[in-house]
């Protein structure tokens, strides 16, 4: 491509074109682009593939972040900031497969399972963000708020119109279960989204309680022996019991402050 060619001017049409074909990203770069193109003579082929890799770089960047956005993960957590040392019973190399989102295609759960602060939520999160990157669509709530949310909806008579918006997600994350008991109203609701997702699509869950203890939070034995039944068909189980992952690194930070101190 000739240089001269590269240094025009800003075209008002082609800007008006690239503005109705939502091409942004090529709208405020081919200057810039072509200018480097015409420097390198680079031919016209070489150009417009320069111009179309931005866009489709921008474009897939700003869905991964839209696709964070709507999880509504309260936090953003990645598995590299996971300390696996803290669990040495953790199979590590089992959780980092997860990161492939080959469970996603399987349609397979996953079960995080412990103490408290031993970074559930954590994993539960970073793997939810990582299936965001691999565009799939993620909905992360905790046990307490997504039950607060159905029987509101219920009440709304909008209940439908819920179980559908979280039915298109390809991973639930649902945290936190069994930390606070559920009426049977809530436990009948959950029972139903998790029944619906059935070999259909994953779902991720954290709770500090084992199976047999699930019947804490479903009170009825039927219920929780048909829930169990499903979730645990195609899953996989993390048990993570330890001392408190959150617990030690505020231990720590209290020692290293007050040897800070003293010197």
């Amino acid at each position: 491509m000739r240089q001269d060619a590269a240094l025009h001017a800003r075209d008002p049409l082609l800007d008006s074109y690239l503005k109705r074909l939502k091409m942004p990203t090529v709208a405020r770069d081919y200057p810039k682009v072509a200018q480097a193109a015409g420097k390198e003579n680079k031919s016209y082929e070489a150009f417009l593939l320069s111009l179309l890799e931005t866009e489709v770089t921008t474009r897939e960047s700003n869905a991964v972040k839209k696709r964070i956005a709507h999880a509504g993960f309260p936090q953003i957590k990645e598995i590299a900031e996971y300390d696996f040392t803290q669990l040495p019973n953790m199979k590590k190399q089992k959780v980092l497969q997860l990161i492939q989102c080959d469970y996603l295609q399987n349609r397979e759960n996953i079960v995080f399972m412990g103490n408290h602060g031993t970074g559930k939520t954590h994993l539960a999160i970073a793997l939810g963000i990582e299936a965001c990157r691999r565009g799939h669509r993620v909905s992360y709530h905790t046990a307490a708020s997504l039950v607060h949310q159905l029987i509101e909806a219920r009440s709304e008579k909008k209940l439908l119109r819920l179980e559908k918006q979280i039915e298109k997600s390809a991973l639930l994350i649902i945290d936190e279960l069994g930390y606070v008991p559920l009426t049977q109203e809530g436990a009948q609701l959950l029972f139903g989204v998790l029944a619906q997702r059935y070999e259909r699509a994953s779902v991720i869950i954290t709770t500090n309680l084992e199976f047999s203890e699930w019947i804490k939070v479903f009170a009825e034995e039927k219920l929780t022996a048909a829930l169990l039944d499903r979730l645990t068909h195609r899953c996989q189980v993390f048990l993570m019991n330890g001392e408190s992952y959150r617990f030690k690194s505020s231990q720590k930070r209290m020692k290293e402050a007050v040897q800070t101190a003293t010197l």
